[in-house]
C-alpha cells in the first residue's frame, strides 16, 4: 500500500478538474503529471523541490516542466496518508494567487464533506496505463 493516497478533488456535479485538465495535455506532458502524481503518492508530506513546493494557506504543488512549458497541479494533504490534488494549471513565472485561491476554496468544501468531493483514481499506476 502507498505510504500516501492520491484523491482527486470532484465538485459536487461530479466533475474532476484534474482528470479534465490532465485529458487536454500532450501525450508527453501527461506523462511526466503522472509521475509526479506517482511520487506524491510514494513520498507524501516528504515531497520536495524539484518535484513538490509549499505554495501558502496549506496549499501545495507538483511541478512538471517540457519544452519550457511549466505545468502545475495543486493539491492539500487530508490527514496523514491522503493528498488530495485540486486541479492544474499551465504558469508563466507564478502560480497566480486566483489558483490558489480556488485550491483553498475545494479544500474548505472537502474538509467540510470529504465524501462528496472524493474522485479516487483507482490507482495510478492502472490509471496511467489506462491513458497510455
Amino acid at each position: 500500500m502507498p505510504a500516501t493516497e492520491v484523491l482527486f478533488y470532484q465538485e459536487e456535479d461530479g466533475a474532476v478538474p484534474l482528470i479534465q485538465w490532465l485529458e487536454g495535455l500532450p501525450a508527453k506532458a501527461l506523462e511526466k503529471c503522472l509521475a509526479r502524481l506517482l511520487r506524491l503518492e510514494e513520498l507524501g508530506h516528504e515531497l520536495r523541490r524539484p518535484e513538490g513546493d509549499y505554495l501558502r494557506d496549506g496549499i501545495y504543488e507538483l511541478r512538471a516542466s517540457l519544452q519550457g512549458v511549466h505545468y502545475r497541479m495543486l493539491y492539500f494533504f487530508h490527514g496523514r496518508t491522503a493528498a488530495v490534488v485540486s486541479h492544474g494549471i499551465v504558469k508563466e513565472r507564478a502560480v497566480p494567487p486566483t489558483e490558489i485561491d480556488l485550491a483553498v476554496t475545494r479544500k474548505k468544501r472537502f474538509t467540510a464533506n470529504p465524501k462528496r468531493h472524493t474522485f479516487r483514481p483507482g490507482g495510478l499506476r492502472q490509471w496511467r496505463s489506462k491513458k497510455s
